[in-house]
């Protein structure tokens, strides 16, 4: 049985992990970090901690869901403590990124945008879509709920990112993330990526490909976090065995 950490169990998916690795027959819940009281209970001989070195100590797999600055805390501890390492956080900028990968030189780390499995897929597909239909233009439209704090989503980044890579593409110089004004004429190349802020959605992310007298649609709709929390849960008993390097979902479901 796989012994887990969670950190961040005070936010809404990394609350979820938790839970859900309660009552699972496959892993433990052996320790979360908190820095604040718990809004709900865990078993009694699940360890509480306030200490990044105790969390490390004592699971044999960290679930990361915080923020960027949360998670670069984390990777500095764990360069002297490696462990394997599963993160969900959003919104890492390329400074993170670097030291993600430095960190995945001492120990294995699963980095997804998004540890649902079924946009796994609908990456692959779009790739595949944005290969085959090249002169169809690309939006793609994503909503979440009003208090998500970055945009746009890092599941809408990749998708975006899958279809300019596709298309040899820089997508830096391709990414329209707004439009307003008199502003010309649609670039071939452009890509749009627009974010919508409202409710509760848990996430929607729609990969429209634009052509004349006709579009292809390619949407996925997340109706529960909890798919993420089952993703990152099954994504990190993969992970327990592979060597240190930086992986995918990707990898995780050798797709």
């Amino acid at each position: 049985m796989l012994k887990i950490g969670v950190f961040g169990a005070g936010g809404r998916v990394g609350k979820l992990v938790a839970e859900l690795s309660s009552n699972r027959d496959d892993v433990k819940l052996e320790v979360v970090y908190a820095r604040k009281e718990l809004d709900f209970s865990v078993k009694p001989e699940t360890l509480i901690t306030s200490d990044l070195n105790v969390l490390l100590d004592s699971c044999e797999v960290v679930i990361d869901f915080t923020t960027p600055e949360g998670t670069n805390k984390l990777l500095e501890v764990a360069l002297n403590r490696p462990k394997p390492m599963v993160i969900g956080t959003t919104g890492l900028e390329e400074n993170h990124k670097h030291l993600i990968k430095e960190a995945s030189q001492k120990m294995p780390i699963l980095c997804a945008t998004n540890m649902s499995f079924s946009v796994a897929i609908l990456n692959k597909v779009a790739s595949l879509v944005a290969h085959a239909l090249r002169d169809y233009d690309i939006e793609i439209v994503e909503t979440h709920h009003k208090h998500k704090v970055d945009s746009p989503s890092g599941t809408a980044l990749k998708l975006a990112s899958s279809c300019a890579k596709a298309r040899n593409l820089s997508l830096d110089k391709v990414m329209v993330n707004g439009r307003s004004g008199r502003i010309g004429e649609r670039n071939k190349d452009e890509i749009g990526v627009m974010a919508l802020r409202g409710g509760d959605v848990a996430g929607i992310h729609s990969v429209n490909f634009y052509g004349d007298g006709e579009y292809l649609e390619l949407k996925h709709t997340a109706t529960s976090r909890n798919i993420f929390a089952i993703g990152a849960i099954k994504a990190a008993i993969w992970l327990k065995n592979q060597p240190n390097g930086l992986y995918s979902i990707d990898d995780s479901l050798d797709i």
